[in-house]
């Protein structure tokens, strides 16, 4: 019972997923998985989540929303809409990352990321190997794909990574993926996985849902 309140608490302060935070509908669907692709790379540096979310929203805006919008932009482009969101010292890093990484969703997987899924076999491990091809997307970007896409591709549940479990862990609530899962409907994995890992990075947010904050 304490551990479905605590659940609860977290879900209402924290339960809102990066896609969402960035405008993506996610689906099973080339364009939105492409979305999901393009945040992960903007996440997979030091920079704060609310800048990356932003820096999304901008090359969206911009109309960067498919891999060959992005690969037919210019470079300037998609540095000047990460400039918008003050997506600073690495923006031009990014731009080329970005231009490179669309390129290899067209290339390899024909402009849909769907037949990334099907090289992965269904094997969650696979999957990450795949995303971490793309330039810039590193261990956490993988990762971070993995746990919000989780809802479209259900061989990836339950996707808790380590932040998520540490998280847990302080929380007082079970410390495997599997423990995890077994607390809200598969639906939302998603969100508890990203509550977890936004309340594990805000101070205090640990202490004061369990109480003694």
């Amino acid at each position: 019972m304490a551990e479905r309140t605590t659940v609860r608490r977290l879900m209402e302060e924290y339960g809102r997923t990066h896609a969402g935070e960035a405008g993506i509908r996610l689906r099973n669907t080339p364009a939105p998985l492409y979305q999901l692709l393009t945040l992960c790379v903007l996440f997979s540096i030091r920079i704060k989540a609310d800048i990356a979310v932003a820096a999304a929203r901008e090359l969206f805006g911009a109309g960067m929303r498919t891999p060959r919008a992005m690969a037919d932009s210019s470079w300037q482009d998609r540095v000047d809409a990460l400039g918008r969101a003050h997506y600073v010292r690495y923006d031009e890093s990014t731009s080329t990352a970005l231009g490179a990484g669309a390129e290899l969703v067209l290339d390899r997987y024909r402009g849909d990321l769907r037949r990334l899924r099907d090289d992965a076999g269904g094997d969650p491990e696979r999957t990450r190997e795949l995303l971490r091809e793309f330039p810039r997307i590193g261990p956490v970007g993988a990762d971070i794909f993995c746990r919000e896409a989780q809802g479209v591709w259900p061989e990836l549940r339950p996707s808790f990574d380590e932040r998520a479990r540490t998280a847990a862990a302080g929380l007082g609530l079970p410390k495997t993926p599997e423990g995890l899962a077994r607390l809200v409907a598969a639906d939302d994995l998603p969100k508890l996985a990203a509550a977890l890992v936004r309340a594990g990075l805000t101070r205090g947010a640990v202490d004061e849902l369990r109480g003694t904050g």
